[in-house]
């Protein structure tokens, strides 16, 4: 299996100090397997250098409208010629305000005036600039001529001020850059995910966990909501940020994750277990703490429900897809675990260095075989998953009509 065509993003800078996450968002999307194009104006170059982001991006970057490298010195044409969008942030009130007037006087504004393809932008400036008349007038008119607009949030300032304006963190510009370019391959789907480590208490301090970090299927979810779905992410403790257009449902213990996915599963057409579900849990757990002493103590331990058992024994089960995390003989674990649980699809993959990290190699276990997924950050992952879960999906679907 191979992951979906390359997509090619430009990414406008302008002069303003959140500049600088412009750096963490070249790299992010990157990391998402997308090549990325800087253009920046020259007050950008006040506050990061060229040579940061072309490092970060692997392409060289372009300030000047007349620069030599480019053919006939026709960049403001031929640099967003073939490219899947163009992302301009931060966006300046001044650089809004020449696109809703479509001047043309730098190399950036050029290119956003000659594209051909669509424009988000990520406006960054201070509260009083941000609240103005002319600003808020020149964002309708952005939202009437088709222009995304990506934030702003509220915050601290670098004036010191606190207030709308500050620009959106990289993570959300990826995740919706990700969200405009993936194809709809679940479009209008009920998707429900489980991620994140569950929690077991022993006494009023103390617990049975595990040392998943939610990452997978965080980015499951934001793989699936880039193909269209809709998404309900049950999330055990973890420190990440949800995506923003999930529903998000928080549990601690592998009971409280059960009751939850048994309230939303009957709803759904596609359920997608990530979660490291503790397989016990204490049977009698101390409502104080247990205090330190030279004896041994046993904990008498009760198995946890299987959560992904119930789900694909219902009398009408959604597509449901598993996940096994093994130490070792991957293919056979994983593959027994997906036929006693009667899955179309499990994931599978070695625990070893994938833990807490941010790639990891998956392999595909359906009735076709095996299908390996090389070592790739998670998120390109989770869209390699999702896509290989929309054409079993949409086959099944299909055999359920001539049936």
């Amino acid at each position: 299996m191979t992951d979906t065509a390359r997509k090619k993003v430009l990414l406008g800078i302008t002069g303003g100090i959140a500049a600088y996450k412009a750096a963490e968002l070249t790299r992010r999307l990157v990391q998402s397997a997308i090549d990325v194009q800087v253009v920046m104006t020259e007050a950008a170059r006040a506050f990061i250098t060229p040579v940061t982001l072309q490092a970060l991006s692997g392409n060289a970057v372009f300030t000047d409208m007349w620069d030599p490298r480019v053919p006939d010195n026709m960049g403001h044409i031929e640099l967003s010629r073939g490219k899947d969008a163009i992302v301009v942030a931060p966006a300046t009130a001044d650089f809004i305000a020449k696109l809703v007037h479509g001047l043309a006087d730098d190399l950036l504004s050029t290119l956003c005036l000659a594209r051909e393809c669509p424009l988000l932008i990520a406006p960054a400036m201070n509260r009083q600039m941000w609240d103005n008349p002319a600003t808020r007038r020149n964002l309708a008119q952005l939202g009437r001529d088709g222009i995304i607009v990506i934030g702003p949030a509220s915050g601290d300032q670098a004036c010191g001020e606190v207030g709308m304006g500050r620009m959106v963190e990289a993570d959300d510009i990826a995740e919706a850059v990700s969200s405009l370019l993936a194809p709809k391959l679940l479009n209008r789907r009920r998707v429900l995910v489980t991620a994140g480590p569950t929690f077991e208490a022993i006494d009023a301090v103390r617990g049975i966990t595990n040392r998943s970090s939610g990452k997978m299927g965080y980015a499951v979810a934001r793989a699936a909501l880039a193909a269209g779905a809709e998404v309900t992410l049950i999330s055990g403790p973890t420190g990440l940020t949800p995506p923003a257009q999930a529903k998000r449902i928080d549990v601690v213990s592998a009971r409280e994750m059960f009751e939850a996915v048994k309230k939303h599963a009957a709803g759904v057409d596609i359920f997608i277990s990530v979660a490291a579900v503790g397989d016990y849990h204490a049977a009698k757990p101390s409502r104080h703490k247990i205090k330190k002493s030279e004896r041994n103590i046993s904990v008498a331990l009760a198995p946890n429900p299987d959560i992904l058992a119930y789900v694909a024994g219902l009398a009408r089960p959604p597509f449901c897809v598993g996940f096994a995390a093994e130490s070792e003989k991957l293919h056979e674990h994983a593959e027994t675990k997906r036929r006693r649980k009667k899955l179309p699809l499990l994931a599978g993959n070695l625990v070893q260095g994938a833990v807490g990290a941010d790639d990891n190699e998956l392999t595909l276990f359906d009735d076709a075989g095996a299908h390996p997924l090389p070592r790739a950050s998670k998120d390109v992952l989770a869209r390699q998953l999702i896509a290989h879960i929309a054409k079993l999906y949409g086959s099944g679907q299909k055999k359920k009509r001539s049936a």
